[in-house]
């Protein structure tokens, strides 16, 4: 069931308790679509994962939010700092599948509004087949990336 806009919330992933993101990322739904995903979630990884999105946001003035709708915890995800690109990643939990664009829409004002973010660039694994909702947001392909090991296809939106 679509949910309005408005009704999403970005917060910290420190205001998320951690069993929520464990629950979320043991699910093997998420899963499917993430290659680089090779390992079993536990609460010291999911204290770590939080730690290291932390760090983001002191390294690069901006990271990963979590994302709740109606205050519930939906998933995760929005911006990383590769070299001297912008990633947009997104991972939903499955009673959010449908949220995607709205979610991805709302960080990608965001980032319209952040003179940092001239472009956002977006790694989808080859699994991820159905792509409209990328392109109706304007993403354009530039081709495959590795990244660990893991072939990509690379996505680039322009933001400003």
């Amino acid at each position: 069931m679509p949910v309005p806009a408005q009704d999403i919330r970005f917060l910290r992933l420190t205001e998320v308790p951690p069993e929520a993101i464990l629950a979320h990322m043991r699910d093997p739904r998420v899963a499917e679509h993430m290659p680089l995903l090779t390992f079993e979630w536990t609460a010291e990884t999911v204290t770590a994962f939080i730690a290291a999105k932390e760090a983001c946001w002191g390294r690069d003035g901006l990271g990963h939010w979590a994302f709740s709708v109606d205050g519930d915890y939906v998933g995760w995800g929005g911006f990383q700092k590769e070299g001297e690109e912008w990633d947009f990643g997104l991972v939903l939990a499955p009673k959010a599948f449908g949220l995607g664009l709205a979610i991805a829409a709302k960080a990608l004002e965001f980032a319209r509004n952040d003179a940092r973010i001239p472009y956002v660039t977006f790694l989808l694994p080859p699994s991820r087949r159905h792509l409209g909702a990328l392109r109706r947001l304007g993403a354009v392909p530039v081709g495959e990336v590795d990244d660990a090991g893991a072939g990509f296809q690379k996505f680039r939106l322009e933001t400003l």
